[in-house]
């Protein structure tokens, strides 16, 4: 188990499948963590966040901050999950939630469904209404206000999303989250001088796999193709931002054995001339 702490600086990747489905023994939907400065921040909620938190030595009642990209199910089913998860595992502090115009809906949505069970767990085991512990914060644009870090939001272009975020916390070290975007030169600029950009990646020979496998027709083709960054363009936004590492997340297709590491490395690398680690569920990435 690997373990954080206080003066750790570092990237746990929990889920690196891009995507909402499932299969055995498969990666699973994003979601990473991010600790820097004391702090220690979710970024995306998708299935298997809080398993994948505890794996990586975090007990679920130190969850303090979650900052969500969009509300594609991928990114945000397991948030609810999360958050109750931490209530019932003895938080008693605040939990803040950053995301889209939407989020706030969510949670509303969330609350009004457990409302039964979240009841039942404040009278009769005597926690801390859950309503009251929670704040979001529906983010736009530039400077987020946030406490001890300095944290940017990014309007990124993933079609038919209205609303979709990238993300640069800097502290002692700065890290970049790309969330789901098509190619763009300005998220390298909102990247620059980082020592960790976390992009999501679509490898286009995987395509044709992934459509056999999950069934999907010619409307997910245009939606990988036209709402998804390739790996090529991955590199060129890695190069023009000047990161100090590379990291590929939300992968597609992901775990594929016809599609190695270092066929992934090598397309990111035409453009890119520094470390690109192709990410794995629970890979501890340094800061």
């Amino acid at each position: 188990m690997k373990t954080g702490g206080a003066g750790v600086n570092r990237i746990v990747t929990l889920g690196v499948k891009g995507g909402p489905s499932l299969r055995a023994g498969a990666s699973m939907p994003s979601s990473s963590l991010l600790e820097l400065d004391g702090q220690l921040i979710v970024i995306d909620a998708g299935l298997g966040v809080a398993r994948g938190l505890v794996e990586a030595g975090v007990a679920l009642n130190r969850l303090a901050v979650v900052f969500v990209t969009h509300l594609h199910s991928d990114h945000v089913l397991e948030l609810g999950g999360l958050i109750h998860t931490a209530w019932v595992s003895g938080r008693k502090d605040r939990i803040r939630v950053y995301g889209p115009p939407g989020v706030r809906a969510y949670w509303a949505g969330f609350q009004a469904a457990m409302a039964m069970d979240i009841h039942l767990r404040v009278v009769d085991d005597g926690r801390v209404p859950l309503s009251g512990l929670v704040e979001v914060v529906e983010v736009e644009a530039g400077v987020v206000p946030f406490e001890g870090l300095r944290v940017s939001a990014y309007r990124t272009t993933h079609p038919p999303v209205e609303h979709s975020f990238a993300y640069r916390f800097e502290g002692a070290k700065t890290a970049v989250f790309s969330g789901d975007t098509v190619f763009d030169p300005g998220l390298g600029a909102f990247a620059m001088g980082a020592d960790v950009l976390v992009h999501e990646a679509l490898l286009p020979e995987g395509i044709e796999a992934i459509l056999q496998r999950t069934g999907g027709g010619e409307k997910l083709r245009a939606h990988l193709v036209g709402s998804h960054t390739m790996i090529d363009d991955v590199g060129r936004v890695a190069a023009i931002g000047k990161v100090g590492k590379l990291v590929l997340n939300h992968q597609v297709p992901v775990d594929d054995p016809a599609f190695t590491d270092a066929m992934w490395q090598a397309r990111a690398g035409v453009a890119y001339d520094g470390p690109v680690i192709v990410a794995r569920d629970g890979m501890e990435i340094a800061l």
